[in-house]
């Protein structure tokens, strides 16, 4: 962490922690001197500057449920460096062994007010601290499930007072937890997994945040998750989420420590004298929501307390679902013993069409209800960006008179899709109405719930 590179002059934030609840903080290590910091703003000119530059919260009279720029964190420039999806990889590839205060430096300065820091409230606090130590304005972001420890939101307050920071908070659409809880329970993940409760309280939240913003910052590291984190990316195009232009691709994800050991975290947030969740010194290592997280034993990998009655290599919630590879993830094998592609759009309100069932479709002139039918290889990485929407579409078609399919078109299926089914690349979508037997395709990359629901309805 001997880095040294010029700053910008001044850093809108303040180091203030004063609070009735004292928050543990990492013990310093010895004679370690941390990079010098710039002189802060004083709390008079940081609150003149934030007037200034920030529209008050009801300035839209149009409600916005992503990211909303005027409750920035520390407001950051509204243009930042674009930076085209094709120069990704080779971005990747250059910042390889890059220190995470580099990659974070590099983050803000190619982005700035689109682009915003994802906080959990463990250890990835260490994210705030580095982009604290860059000088550059940046936001955090946190997604409020409603089931976090009181600890978490203990963390959450301090480190607010610490930076001198307001976190945007993400909350779970209060009619989608009312309808899972009525119907299945407080505690219905213990029996038929934790992925249904977290597409609501989680990946819904975040998926409306992104769309507000152009990248985004995650604390993932190789040696998190067996299985499903070794071999994230410096920085990568999002494979599972959309950003603000919408479409594949529209979204960068940058993951400035993936290469840092868990054990060279602490030693920073130590040396830095950050302040961390109380949890820690109770034996949790990775931290999510109450009922899904406990401490672990020594020895135990740390993913070991989140989801333990699951299996042990499949602990991603669907945030970062775009690291699992393959169905060997989840325990299913193919017959020679070889890992196979985990399928995807699995749920009980998508039909699985086989060729047969395609073909009738195609000769029907007259159906007793119009289909909607996404043509979807499982390996896509775009087929597994648009699953939460698709899913969630089904979700609301439910009932309506329109059947929601998906057809796998990959394979042996390939040139039967492409000659009868208009298949140009994956994932296609095609509109089958109620009296014509002509398939209608879906025009845009914009897979979003609203795009594809406006769609259906136009034709329906």
């Amino acid at each position: 962490m001997a880095l040294a590179f010029t700053s910008s002059s001044v850093i809108h934030g303040s180091l203030s922690s004063s609070s009735s609840y004292e928050q543990p903080k990492a013990a310093q290590l010895g004679t370690f001197q941390p990079l010098e910091r710039p002189q802060l703003l004083s709390s008079t000119v940081l609150n003149s500057r934030r007037r200034s530059a920030v529209k008050p919260l009801n300035a839209e009279p149009k409600r916005n449920d992503s990211i909303v720029p005027s409750a920035a964190t520390i407001v950051a420039p509204e243009v930042g460096e674009n930076v085209e999806a094709e120069d990704i990889e080779k971005l990747a590839k250059e910042l390889q062994n890059a220190s995470p205060l580099e990659v974070m430096d590099k983050a803000l300065e190619k982005f700035g007010d689109d682009i915003a820091i994802a906080f959990s409230g463990a250890e990835d606090v260490a994210l705030i601290e580095y982009a604290h130590l860059t000088g550059r304005p940046y936001r955090v972001f946190s997604l409020d499930t409603g089931r976090l420890n009181p600890e978490t939101y203990q963390l959450f307050d301090t480190v607010e007072k610490h930076y001198g920071i307001r976190i945007e908070y993400m909350f779970p659409d209060s009619v989608e937890v009312q309808a899972l809880v009525r119907t299945k329970g407080l505690f219905s993940f213990y029996e038929d997994g934790h992925q249904e409760c977290c597409r609501v309280r989680k990946v819904r939240p975040l998926r409306r945040a992104l769309k507000g913003l152009r990248a985004w910052i995650t604390g993932q590291r190789k040696d998190q998750s067996p299985g499903t984190r070794s071999e994230i990316p410096i920085v990568q195009v999002d494979p599972s989420f959309e950003g603000l232009d919408g479409g594949a691709g529209s979204l960068v994800k940058w993951n400035p420590v993936a290469n840092v050991d868990g054990k060279d975290i602490w030693n920073f947030l130590r040396a830095m004298n950050v302040p961390v969740n109380s949890l820690h010194s109770q034996g949790y290592v990775s931290i999510g929501c109450e009922p899904c997280t406990r401490p672990v034993l020594p020895g135990q990998h740390e993913r070991e307390g989140r989801w333990w009655w699951e299996d042990a290599k499949a602990k991603e919630c669907g945030l970062h679902k775009g690291n699992i590879k393959d169905e060997s993830v989840n325990g299913a094998v193919q017959t020679n013993g070889t890992a196979t592609i985990a399928d995807i759009f699995d749920t009980k309100d998508i039909v699985t069409l086989s060729k047969p069932g395609v073909e009738n479709l195609l000769k029907l002139e007259d159906r007793r209800e119009p289909w909607l039918v996404v043509l979807y290889a499982p390996w896509c990485q775009f087929c597994q960006a648009m699953e939460g929407s698709y899913v969630e579409l089904a979700e609301k078609l439910a009932g309506s008179g329109v059947k929601v399919g998906k057809f796998r078109a990959d394979g042996d299926q390939k040139a039967f899709a492409q000659q009868e089914l208009q298949l140009g690349s994956f994932p296609t979508i095609l509109f089958f109405p109620k009296h014509s037997s002509k398939a209608i395709k879906y025009p845009s990359e914009k897979r979003d719930v609203d795009s594809l629901l406006a769609f259906v309805n136009a034709l329906r």
